[in-house]
C-alpha cells in the first residue's frame, strides 16, 4: 500500500514535534531522564523520516519490532525515574533485560510463541507505566491536570505497538491495509499527546 500526500504530511509533522521535544521540551529534567526521553524522541523522528522515505515498506522491515519497543521503554523508563525515585533500579533492569529478551527471541530461529509473548509483556508493562503513572499523577494533584495527556500519548502507544507486533508475527487484529491508512493518523495524535503533556504538565 503506498503512502498518500496527507499521511506523508501526517508523518512529516509528526516529526517535527519530535524534533521539537528534543531540542526545547525536555531541558529542565535531570540526566537520565533527558537521555531516556531523547532516545524516545529520537527514535521516533527517525522512524518517521524513513516512512517518509521508504513508504509504508520501512514496516515490513524484520527490525521494525525491535525499533518499535525502544520508544515506550525508553519514555517509561524517563517517567520512572523522574517520578517513582524507589523504582529507579528495579525499572531500569526491567527496561535493559525487557530489551535484551525482545532482541534474543527476535534474532532466535523460534517456533513458539515465546517471541509474541515477551513482546506483548514489554510493551505492555512499559506501555501501563506511560498510561497510568501520568494519570494518576494528575488526578491526584501532584502534576498539573494537563499531564494525563502523556497518559493518553501512553495508550495510544500501547495500542499502535501491539497491533503493529501483532501484524509482524502473523496474528493481526486489524488488516494491513487498515492499520496502514491509520498509522500516520495514531501517531500524530500520540506525539501531539506526549509533546503537550510534558510542556503543559
Amino acid at each position: 500500500m503506498k503512502m498518500t500526500a496527507l499521511d506523508r504530511v501526517l508523518v512529516l509533522l509528526t516529526g517535527l514535534l519530535a524534533a521539537y521535544q528534543i531540542a526545547i521540551g525536555i531541558d529542565r529534567m535531570g540526566t537520565l531522564p533527558i537521555i531516556a526521553y531523547t532516545v524516545a524522541f529520537g527514535v521516533l523522528l527517525v522512524a518517521g523520516l524513513l516512512l517518509i522515505i521508504l513508504g509504508f515498506e520501512a514496516l515490513d522491515s524484520p527490525v521494525v519490532v525491535i525499533i518499535s519497543t525502544i520508544i515506550p521503554l525508553s519514555l517509561s523508563l524517563g517517567l520512572v525515574w523522574e517520578y517513582l525515585a524507589a523504582y529507579r533500579s528495579l525499572y531500569l533492569a526491567f527496561a535493559l533485560l525487557g530489551f535484551l529478551a525482545v532482541v534474543l527471541t527476535r534474532s532466535l530461529p523460534l517456533k513458539n510463541k515465546l517471541p509474541v509473548a515477551v513482546v506483548t509483556a514489554v510493551h505492555g508493562l512499559s506501555g501501563l507505566t506511560i498510561f497510568l503513572l501520568p494519570l494518576l499523577w494528575a488526578l491526584d494533584g501532584r502534576a498539573a491536570p494537563a499531564f494525563a495527556l502523556v497518559g493518553v500519548g501512553g495508550a495510544l502507544i500501547g495500542v499502535g505497538g501491539i497491533l503493529l507486533v501483532l501484524l509482524k508475527t502473523g496474528k493481526p487484529v486489524l488488516s494491513r491495509q487498515t492499520l496502514y491508512q491509520i498509522f500516520p493518523g495514531l501517531l500524530l495524535l500520540m506525539t501531539v499527546a506526549f509533546v503537550a503533556g510534558f510542556k503543559f504538565g
